[in-house]
């Protein structure tokens, strides 16, 4: 790799056992720093050079022993604006601020998103006090929801409880009273009332916006409990709701625990895709409940951490919101 100026210039060599032949797709399995959709536009604008000619098709197919040439501009990200987007603020002081995120918002600013998100709200709330906390794209985020996931988030207003806050999240309650709990509601009912899913996460090897249970991965673990379960309309079994509790904070931690233990959470089109036809098991009422939903139904409801300047032991819950509600409503009913 040479910096040539404002760029980086990278040489990719294709070994053959990149999964496909398509340029894109073997950008992406050995450039894992750079998205699918910046390899693309790279490619679209001339920027990926094979045998000194510039290839614009990412499906253009390469073979064992090409060397690519990738001419990278350095990213100069533009610093997120406020935003006047509403937010369900559940607690604020001069130090942090909670709220309850809504489903469909995303935390910080990313390729496809660089406007409409929370920290673009949060700018527009807390004005300049958020400067330079935790970096110019994710100022005060100390952790992050999916964004589909809905629930509490706790956000840093100053450099001290950025500090704090940051030590909490890392060590998850295993020294400190810190706990982040979730409701999931799950395809399938678990053979016990609770468990504890161990199991390391790291990058899935070939589909690059999925995480997957991999030996080597980082430590994870989920604590489960099952809260209650949901029949189909032939009487049997067919969902719970568990309360899951983080040890660890890995990126999709839950939805991935849970599907490896075969049970998935309902509606998460990512890693519960083979549950689909579970569908046609649940009555009228809970199928349009779920294709309403549209999104997975996991909601982050409790949050218990220390103030990062009292010390004073906080702790929010959040009640399940209209979606799941509905769900959960329709799930009791069975048929």
């Amino acid at each position: 790799m040479e910096s040539s100026g404002s760029a980086q210039r990278l040489e990719v060599v294709v070994e053959g056992d990149e999964g496909s032949a398509r340029l894109d797709r073997v950008l992406a399995a050995r450039l894992p720093d750079l998205s699918r959709s910046r390899l693309k536009t790279l490619i679209l604008a001339g920027a990926v050079s094979l045998k000194a000619s510039a290839v614009r098709d990412p499906a253009y197919h390469v073979t064992s022993g090409d060397t690519i040439i990738i001419d990278v501009p350095e990213a100069a990200p533009p610093e997120p604006k406020g935003e006047d987007i509403a937010l369900d603020i559940v607690f604020e002081d001069d130090d942090i601020i909670v709220i309850n995120k809504p489903k469909g918002l995303v935390v910080h600013p990313a390729a496809g998103h660089e406007t409409g998100t929370l920290v673009n709200a949060l700018i527009a709330h807390c004005g300049g006090s958020l400067s330079g906390i935790g970096g110019v794209r994710r100022p005060g985020i100390v952790h992050r929801l999916d964004k589909d996931t809905t629930g509490l988030m706790v956000v840093a207003k100053n450099d001290l409880a950025h500090a704090s806050l940051t030590a909490q999240f890392a060590d998850h309650g295993r020294t400190g009273p810190m706990r982040r709990g979730y409701m999931a509601f799950a395809w399938g009912l678990p053979g016990r009332h609770r468990g504890t899913v161990d199991a390391p996460i790291d990058r899935h090897p070939h589909a690059r916006e999925k995480m997957a249970v991999r030996q080597g991965g980082r430590e994870a673990v989920t604590h489960w409990e099952l809260l209650e379960s949901f029949a189909g309309r032939d009487g049997k079994p067919i969902a719970a709701l568990l309360a899951c509790e983080l040890e660890t904070g890995r990126t999709h931690q839950i939805r991935v625990h849970l599907a490896h233990i075969g049970h998935p959470l309902m509606g998460d089109a990512v890693y519960g895709p083979h549950f689909k036809t579970k569908a046609n098991q649940l009555g009228p009422e809970s199928q349009a409940a779920l294709a309403a939903l549209g999104r997975q139904a996991l909601h982050a409801y409790l949050l218990v951490l220390e103030h990062p300047r009292t010390g004073e032991l906080l702790h929010w819950e959040a009640p399940l919101p209209e979606d799941l509600l509905l769900l959960e409503s329709a799930l009791k009913a069975a048929l």
